[in-house]
């Protein structure tokens, strides 16, 4: 406890400097964040370590403004006499900077005072693994994968362990910060020779290491998945029901999420540009965003320009009822912020969400096929045109082909095509979404999509 106290203090106390200098060196007002992270990730091929990498670093990134003129400058040395000339700099670019007339930091009654971090698990204190107990990981997925008489090879088995703390200060008072930890395990295999060899993967990421799926679990699923997709066939090219596996079902949703993205809507280049207070979704399906799931990876107390975060409905009941907004873009639009800013060290704050669900059905995965009869199921998508303004959607994917219900052969690189506002209205979902994913969305029926196949 005295350790993570003594961190998150050496973070606030570098942010407070950084801030201190900015205001000396003549800006009006500023933010800064600070970053203090480790990581190590390691791939395994054949029993033996292919790569192992580890990472330690401090970052901070500096915000300032001049009048309604803004610069940031990220740097990762922290010595006083480096913050000074940091700061320097960044008044300096500012004053050089285009006026904006949407820029500002929050004001002192918008922002957050009290959070219960601990209520949100985002950091798991247990000791963190060492490279020995990464390296059998990911040795026992492998082990499990081969043990699949039909993998031919396993492409990859990689582990990794992170975590990170933050800390955000600005010059209107606020001061906040939290740690983050994330241990994760994938798994790779490949099935076939030659000409005729597929593959498919299975991985598992979590907050707190206990709840990380087991290697032999990971590594047998990595495997049959791959076997699966052995002799694939391309179904005739025509209009058929899709749906999208639960692996793959959160694409949907993240074209959505992006088209309500206020970035997007102020600039006037989304689909959805014109449809709030519009039904988007069938009537009986809502997506809800809660930034304080526990021991969900996109939870938090605060966004990165101060303000609390707290749950809302993007969607409510099929109707769009709101953008997601940081403070500058909800200027440009007349509307309030979602607190929903995310920032790096090197970059100003923008719109992100957080943890989003859409609501699940009543049928499993398998009577949802059993009700499609024939048609595609979709598990893997590969490259992607979708037109920003229009919605026109357009993937490769590959997957399985269904009749009368039935899984019947595997498929292989075909196109699925179609408008993204008439797809996302006659969705129809199963309840098969796994509940630790920051986007929960169940596997997806889709009507009538175009599919060029043979």
């Amino acid at each position: 406890m005295a350790h993570k106290r003594r961190m998150k203090n050496t973070l606030e106390t570098l942010a407070q400097s950084a801030l201190q200098a900015a205001l000396e060196a003549g800006a009006d007002s500023a933010d800064v964040i600070t970053l203090e992270g480790r990581s190590v990730s390691l791939d395994m091929r054949e029993g033996k370590l292919e790569q192992a990498e580890r990472a330690e670093g401090t970052d901070l990134g500096l915000r300032v403004m001049v009048g309604q003129r803004q610069a940031m400058v990220s740097s990762s040395d922290t010595r006083p006499e480096a913050l000074l000339q940091v700061a320097g700099r960044a008044v300096a670019m500012a004053r050089e900077a285009p006026e904006d007339p949407y820029i500002g930091l929050a004001s002192p009654d918008q922002l957050a005072t009290s959070w219960d971090i601990k209520a949100l698990e985002l950091y798991d204190d247990t000791p963190e693994p060492s490279p020995e107990v990464l390296q059998d990981d990911a040795r026992r997925a492998e082990a499990a994968a081969l043990a699949n008489t039909r993998i031919s090879q396993v492409q990859s088995a990689s582990a990794s362990y992170s975590q990170t703390s933050v800390h955000l200060v600005t010059s209107t008072g606020f001061s906040g910060g939290y740690q983050r930890s994330s241990r994760s395990l994938s798994c790779v295999a490949i099935a076939g020779t030659g000409l005729h060899m597929e593959r498919d993967y299975d991985g598992d990421g979590r907050i707190f290491q206990a709840d990380l799926r087991s290697p032999e679990e990971i590594g047998a699923l990595a495997a049959s998945r791959a076997v699966e997709r052995l002799n694939p066939r391309k179904p005739k090219t025509g209009s058929y029901p899709v749906i999208f596996d639960e692996r793959v079902s959160s694409t949907l949703l993240g074209h959505l999420l992006a088209a309500v993205n206020g970035a997007m809507v102020a600039r006037g280049s989304s689909w959805l540009r014109d449809a709030l207070g519009e039904q988007v979704l069938p009537p009986h399906l809502s997506i809800v965003e809660d930034p304080h799931r526990p021991r969900t990876s996109a939870s938090r107390p605060f966004d990165a320009e101060g303000l609390p975060t707290a749950p809302r409905h993007i969607i409510r009941d099929g109707v769009l009822e709101g953008w997601t907004l940081d403070l500058a873009n909800a200027r440009k639009l007349g509307l309030t912020s979602t607190a929903n800013a995310a920032r790096g060290t090197g970059s100003a704050p923008s719109p992100s969400v957080w943890n989003v669900a859409l609501t699940q059905g009543a049928q499993t995965r398998a009577e949802l096929l059993r009700n499609m009869g024939t048609g595609f199921l979709v598990t893997s998508l590969i490259g992607s045109t979708i037109n920003p303004n229009t919605g026109d959607y357009s993937r490769g994917a590959s997957g399985f082909w269904v009749e009368n219900g039935e899984v019947v052969h595997a498929v292989n690189e075909v196109t699925i095509a179609g408008n993204l506002r008439d797809m996302l209205r006659t969705i129809i979902p199963a309840n098969d979404a796994r509940t630790h994913l920051s986007r929960v969305v169940p596997s997806l029926l889709v009507e009538g999509l175009t599919l060029a196949g043979s």
